[in-house]
């Protein structure tokens, strides 16, 4: 957003950290949530088959067991701020590794469906919240000059833990002789899968134990002279500390802590900028992203690719995935958030039209004929290239940004929470679509990447290189 303030009369704009690899390790810590987001939201890619088959269900049923967990990330996405605003953003962190521990155990060990249903809804839970606390905790504790790139390692971390689940997944598959059913240890693969979370998960815990508590916390609850030391440790000791805590201090104190009333206003319900953080979470699901990352096994198998060779694919995309983050990381500061995203945009509604396309040609002996079967996964690639290098960073990003303080951890909750409903409608939907059409299924997804460049081009802001106390 625009703003008429003088710059900030610390220097916070031009700040720069000591040691910035310290800053750097305390934001890769934080976006251990984002990996384990990431991990927990694509390993299931690896046992969808194997559910249907133990549990004998249709589409129907399993689109809802593999969504169910979307509901949980809506929750948790929706309070986490509360929770962050009242015991710190390092003791949320605690909370969802805390949960992402026990639901890995509990998906592993199901005794029934509904039972691995339950235990998906706690992970939910605990995704949710580290999808708000991460980039909130990340924001705060980035100089300005450095947090685009900074707050990138959120959306990094969420891409190198799907690629991870995803070798996990092909590794496991290969140790149980390419059956998802096959046992290992007396378990099967698909339930190794899931169980394998708790490595990571134990690691957040841990790492939530070396890293400072968010100095706009410390303030709020009176901890100044704790908060200037993370000032000095995460902003250098070149500024001036107490303008910095006063600048912190004024923003705060111009408003109440933020509430869920405090996003109300005017005719639609919400303030104009929670509309645009909502409309930015919801764009960036519906053009159907997270398809390539919960269904591309059973998506490529059902077009005639072989179990192992679906896997690798799958593996494969979550590579392309990873080297768009990196591209996004180097260009968000530079070149800015909102050209990014307009380049994304275009990037992937061509790809989608593509996919359309290709998957509109008949099977022959239940697969793709050659040519469209060899479209269809260069475009996959290709569209996954444009979100990651695009709108899986930006989005991030902006809802860390975008916001004034008085109400910044409430709207960054319900514009997460946006996105996981929005997120759990596409996941919900697709097995069911694509037993219908196929194609037609993608262009709906073509149709929202298009409807998106229009949205960005209205009404959404640029904010690099701005102080967050400048945003409204």
């Amino acid at each position: 957003m625009t703003s008429t303030e003088p710059p900030p009369a610390s220097g916070a704009r031009e700040a720069h950290p000591d040691h910035l690899g310290h800053v750097i390790f305390i934001t890769a810590s934080a976006a251990m949530g984002g990996f384990l987001f990431g991990y927990d939201s694509s390993v299931i890619n690896g046992a969808v088959e194997a559910i249907r088959d133990r549990y004998d269900i249709g589409s129907g049923t399993l689109a809802q067991v593999i969504a169910i967990a979307l509901i949980g990330c809506a929750i948790g996405a929706a309070t986490a701020g509360r929770i962050a605003d009242r015991i710190g953003r390092i003791r949320c962190m605690q909370i969802a590794a805390v949960l992402f521990t026990i639901s890995a155990v509990g998906s592993a060990l199901p005794f029934a469906l509904y039972d691995l249903a339950f235990w998906r809804i706690v992970g939910g839970f605990a995704i949710g919240m580290a999808s708000v606390i991460g980039p909130a905790y990340i924001a705060e504790v980035s100089p300005p000059a450095y947090r685009g790139r900074l707050a990138s390692f959120q959306q990094a971390a969420i891409v190198i833990g799907i690629a991870v689940s995803q070798l996990v997944n092909y590794g496991i598959l290969q140790i149980a002789d390419g059956d998802q059913r096959g046992e290992i240890a007396g378990i099967e693969a698909w339930q190794w899968m899931l169980g394998v979370m708790v490595v990571p998960a134990v690691l957040y815990g841990l790492l939530s134990f070396a890293i400072p508590e968010s100095p706009r916390f410390l303030i709020s609850v009176g901890k100044v002279a704790k908060a200037k030391e993370v000032l000095a440790e995460v902003e250098g000791t070149k500024i001036d500390l107490d303008a910095r805590v006063a600048e912190i201090d004024r923003a705060m104190r111009r408003e109440h802590k933020s509430t869920f009333k405090d996003l109300l206003g005017g005719r639609f319900a919400f303030l104009p900028i929670v509309w645009v953080g909502i409309g930015l979470s919801v764009f960036q699901q519906l053009v159907g992203i997270n398809v390539a990352f919960y269904y591309s096994s059973t998506l490529w198998q059902s077009v005639g690719i072989d179990p192992t060779d679906s896997f690798f694919y799958s593996f494969t995309t979550s590579i392309v995935n990873i080297i768009g983050t990196v591209i996004a990381m180097v260009l968000v500061d530079r070149v800015g958030r909102k050209p990014l995203a307009l380049i994304g945009s275009a990037g992937m509604a061509i790809a989608l039209a593509v996919e359309a396309w290709a998957f509109s040609a008949d099977l022959v002996d239940g697969k793709l004929p050659d040519t469209q079967g060899l479209v269809a996964l260069i475009a996959a690639h290709v569209f996954v290239l444009f979100f990651a290098l695009s709108w899986g960073v930006v989005v991030w990003v902006f809802l860390g940004e975008m916001f004034p303080n008085r109400i910044r951890a409430a709207a960054l909750g319900v514009a997460a929470s946006a996105q996981w409903i929005a997120n759990w409608a596409i996941t919900a939907s697709f097995p069911s679509l694509s037993d219908w059409n196929l194609s037609a299924t993608y262009i709906i997804y073509t149709f929202f990447a298009v409807l998106s460049i229009p949205f960005v081009l209205l009404f959404v802001k640029e904010t690099k290189g701005k102080a967050l106390e400048e945003m409204g």
